[in-house]
Order: C-alpha cells, then structure tokens, then sequence
C-alpha cells in the first residue's frame, strides 16, 4: 500500500506539472501574452496582393505566440486564388513567417477560369495573365483529357508548322482545334481523331504548297476523306471548299 502511495503521488506531480505546459502550447494560459504583430513573407509574387494577404493573415495576428493557430493561418492564405502552396512557421517571440508559391498558369479553361501549371483549375479574377496560354474547353470532369490532348497535338503538328492555339471538347465527345492563324480544324469523335488527324497532316504540306495563302477551315469528318476551305488569295477573287480523299 505504501508503495502505491508513492506511485498515485508522483502521478499526480506529473500531471500537476504537465498541464501548465500543455496549457501554454494550447495558448490556454497566454492567449494574449507574447502577441505576434510581425509578418515576414518569402515569396515572388505577380498576381497575389499585398491586400489579398493582409485580409488573410491579419485577423489571425495579435494572439499569443503560442495561440495562434498556424493551420488556420495556412488555411486562410491558401484560400486566396493564385495561391499554390503556402507554409507558416512561427519566429519567438512576435513573427509570423510565411513561405508562398504562386500558382503559374498554363491555360485558359471554359472561358472564364485558368488551368495551373499543377492541373489544377482555378479563378483568375482580374488579373493580366501572359499572352499566349491555349485557349482549352470542355466538360469540367474531363479537363486532363483535354490537357493531355492539348500536349499531344503540340508534338503531331510539328512538322507540318502549324501552331495549335486552342482545343475544345464537346459533351458528346466531339473534338476541335484552333490553329494560330485563326484556322478551325473539325475533328469529330474522339476513337477516330488520331486516324483522322494523320490522314490530314500526311498531305497537308503538299496541300500547302498549292496554296500558299493557308486554309481557313478543314473538316476531317468525312469517312475517306476531308474538305478544306481556304483564305482567299492574292489573284483569286474568292474561295471553295475542296475535298480531299
């Protein structure tokens, strides 16, 4: 009995002395003790703001060093939009340190959204993006078909010095293409598209050099076949559409 006496008394000394401790780290005793007023933030920014991150971070600061909660700090700097990743740390006795990486984009999306460079999609707002992403379009839960379809144009059309600016998918799954000189390329269904498109591009510098003033529109959706309407050219007063097979 005497012994576990001893034992009930250094257990409760234990535990005596661990709540102080994990009283503190909880900011259950100092909550307002050892405010943090400081923010160090190591980023390159182009589009996130400072007032973006003020907003943020602002109404998280002034607790206790120990009380502030770096996951709703995180949480709240994550939710700005052209925020990739963020990590908070915490510098005793009064900085909140903040490491950013801003999202970089990769293409336009349905018109109104960006695609990161991460396959994410996201709001851009207002902000100016780089001249020259792709125009992409489609159903949202297909976005990394489009992407990946995006890629493999890019490399199928090499030789042919045609540039791909823009693809789109329907819901019917039903492909097309923008070409940078302002060219619409109909494709058709997705099974068929990489027939369809070879069968095109085999012929296409040929085509080129009888008519050096480029096409405005091609429909590969023929069977054997497809038709080609061209840009009108210097001498000639008009165009037609000329199929292929």
């Amino acid at each position: 009995m005497k012994g576990a006496g001893r034992f009930f008394g250094w257990a409760v000394a234990i535990v005596l002395v661990a709540l102080p401790i994990v009283g503190v780290l909880q900011g259950w005793f100092a909550s307002h003790r050892w405010p943090v007023t400081k923010l160090t933030v190591q980023a390159t920014f182009h589009e996130v703001t400072g007032a973006q991150l003020r907003a943020a971070v602002i109404p998280q600061l002034g607790k206790g060093f120990f009380a502030l909660n770096l996951d709703k700090v995180q949480h709240a700097v994550a939710a700005i939009p052209w925020v990739q990743s963020v990590e908070a740390r915490k510098r005793w006795p009064d900085t909140l340190l903040l490491r950013i990486t801003e999202r970089e984009p990769f293409a336009h999306w349905n018109g109104h959204q960006l695609i990161s460079r991460k396959g994410e999609v996201f709001d851009g707002g207002s902000a100016v993006v780089p001249d020259g992403l792709p125009v992409l379009s489609g159903p949202d839960d297909q976005m990394s078909d489009v992407v990946a379809f995006y890629v493999s144009l890019q490399r199928a059309f090499v030789p042919s010095g045609l540039k791909i600016v823009g693809v789109s998918l329907t819901p019917r799954g039903s492909w097309a293409v923008q070409t940078s000189t302002g060219a619409r390329i109909e494709i058709g269904s997705r099974d068929l598209a990489r027939e369809r498109l070879h069968r095109f591009l085999g012929v296409y510098r040929q085509l080129q050099n009888q008519h050096p003033e480029g096409f405005a529109y091609a429909d590969l959706r023929y069977t054997n076949g497809f038709a080609v309407r061209w840009e009108p050219s210097r001498t000639a007063p008009s165009t037609q559409s000329t199929p292929h097979t």
